[in-house]
């Protein structure tokens, strides 16, 4: 299929909500827990003999999602720990034959799809119970058994559950933590692997993480934009950096215009936000995540517009390298001729902003459609927009629309010092 074809959905949505959930949830400290503690295999596995969470409900979830104003969701089907939220052939440490009795992958599918959300499927490829992993060399059955397993479990997702319109691999490095791509893809057998997939699935979006470049990448923490035309999403924690599993005692959750001023980032840079809820214990989203969460919907529901479907733009607030090009304002947004510049830092009664080669027709708060009069200078290339509010109509982040005459440019400064004496 045509990439750019393939990737219309995505970039449109500039959204998702990525769910992190497993027996790693029962002890409260993560999803690494099984290797940060150093807890056995066998110990670990009697976990699944606890794992029942009745309060798992598929359908909350994909509200919640569609609260937040979420277009997708990516659901961790089997993390490092190998044990599977779905029925697995090649394995019997899965939720459908332990305790839990139930295919939450199933569940999440289905629900995904009945709220008209795109379903994303999470897979570690690395299982920390073979010994294998950690020491290929001398284990090398153990290592040879866990990628034989891997591509059978994907194949699995990939047949069972209908449709599936990204796969998110994980784990992919090795425990040396060795990244480089052409090592990984040859463990992993990625193209071989990635090949099956496409041939399961036409036209679903795969990320980078198995050695072999595919669709998307797939910064994790940090919003970093990817070159133009490529398609990418940066996976965040709304909590602590390491927090992508249930922690019981997390202090540092951070603030709606810190989680809103991440989306819009990526927005500028043709990029999504995948940002991931922790499922507790008891199978429940956190009420400081979901309070967040419809935070931001709240907000894309009145200025969405600048978000779906976003494209770069040229005004400063966009770095040019080689230049100082700082905006202390916010960024900006566009499509075609419709510039969005977001103000992080409302500036009160004006705003200014500078470097502007296309004329402006018009400009309103997104919010509202307040008009709002200005002035631009074709001569100076300054745009002034006055008579605004004095304290920020929205406590987080406020966005003006502005209709310029042709898609709005930058202008060049052929001599960075000229402003000083004009």
């Amino acid at each position: 299929m045509d990439y750019d074809k393939k990737m219309a959905w995505f970039n449109e949505a500039r959204f998702g909500m990525f769910i992190h959930f497993g027996l790693y949830s029962l002890l409260e400290h993560g999803e690494w827990v099984m290797y940060e503690e150093r807890i056995p295999a066998a110990e670990y596995a009697k976990l699944a003999d606890r794992f029942a969470p009745v309060n798992f409900n598929a359908v909350a979830l994909a509200d919640q999602a569609v609260q937040a104003g979420a277009k997708y969701m990516v659901f961790t089907t089997r993390h490092h720990d190998g044990f599977c939220l779905f029925d697995s052939k090649v394995s019997d440490f899965t939720s459908t034959k332990t305790a839990a009795k139930r295919d939450f992958v199933g569940e999440y599918v289905e629900a995904a799809r009945k709220a008209g959300l795109k379903v994303g499927l999470y897979y570690s490829l690395l299982d920390w119970r073979f010994p294998g992993y950690f020491e290929p060399e001398k284990y090398p059955e153990s290592s040879q058994a866990m990628v034989e397993q891997a591509h059978a479990q994907v194949r699995e997702l990939m047949t069972n559950y209908g449709k599936i319109d990204i796969l998110f691999y994980d784990g992919g490095w090795t425990a040396q933590a060795d990244l480089n791509p052409e090592r990984m893809a040859a463990f992993w057998r990625a193209r071989e692997l990635n090949d099956m997939v496409k041939s399961l699935q036409p036209g679903i979006i795969i990320n980078n993480r198995s050695g072999t470049l595919e669709d998307i990448d797939t910064p994790e923490q940090r919003v970093a934009a990817s070159q133009a035309g490529r398609g990418w999403e940066s996976c965040m924690t709304i909590g602590d950096f390491v927090t992508w599993g249930f922690v019981r005692h997390n202090p540092n959750y951070k603030t709606v215009p810190q989680l809103l001023q991440h989306l819009i980032t990526a927005a500028q840079g043709e990029g999504n936000l995948l940002l991931n809820v922790g499922i507790t214990p008891e199978g429940r989203i956190c009420n400081e995540e979901s309070e967040r969460l419809n935070a931001m919907g709240q907000w894309l529901r009145q200025n969405g517009e600048a978000i779906r479907g976003s494209q770069r733009c040229e005004l400063i607030g966009h770095a040019v390298t080689g230049q100082v090009d700082i905006n202390l304002q916010g960024p900006w947004t566009r499509k075609g001729n419709i510039g969005y510049w977001h103000l992080f830092r409302w500036p009160g009664r004006e705003a200014v902003q500078i470097l502007v080669d296309t004329p402006v027709r018009k400009v309103t708060l997104l919010s509202t459609g307040q008009e709002l009069p200005f002035n631009y200078d074709k001569a100076s290339g300054k745009l002034r927009i006055y008579n605004m509010p004095f304290t920020p109509p929205d406590s987080a982040v406020n966005v003006l629309r502005v209709e310029f005459e042709s898609e709005p440019k930058r202008r060049s400064e052929r001599d960075l010092a000229e402003w000083i004496t004009a």
